[in-house]
């Protein structure tokens, strides 16, 4: 939503709550977006370039070939197999990319980040949510 239309653009207006819920919320996104980076980063050091053939790697299939690697499976064909609907078509090249020397260690800060995402995402929803509330009396 446009900070412009919680009349944050107006001067001395700026520490209004909702504009502070809104830049909040941004600065959340990007945070978000930052983690992200991070644990694509963890993986591609790990030899996993899994953000090669998935287009989001923390989609649905993304998301439970992550688990699974943070959870033990180091078998790039298994990975490969828990591919879903549009990713089906890659699993050759999915089991390349799941291929790589993925430790304990790598486990370990993958979930670290996985749970920060969960709590960022979290938190942007409850975000939103409230700016809506507080935007319903303004809705034409």
């Amino acid at each position: 939503m446009a900070r412009s239309r919680l009349g944050c653009g107006r001067p001395g207006s700026a520490s209004s709550a909702r504009c502070r819920e809104s830049s909040y919320r941004s600065t959340l996104a990007a945070e978000l977006g930052r983690e992200a980076q991070r644990l694509e980063k963890e993986l591609e050091d790990a030899g996993i370039k899994l953000s090669a053939v998935a287009t989001d790697i923390l989609g649905v299939s993304g998301r439970a070939m992550l688990t699974a690697l943070i959870d033990g499976e180091r078998d790039a064909s298994v990975l490969a197999q828990m591919a879903k609907a549009r990713m089906r078509p890659n699993i050759p090249a999915l089991v390349e990319a799941l291929t790589g020397n993925f430790g304990e260690h790598h486990a370990f800060l993958c979930r670290l980040h996985l749970e920060r995402i969960d709590q960022l995402k979290a938190a942007i929803a409850g975000l939103s949510a409230r700016i809506a509330e507080e935007m319903r009396p303004f809705a034409r």
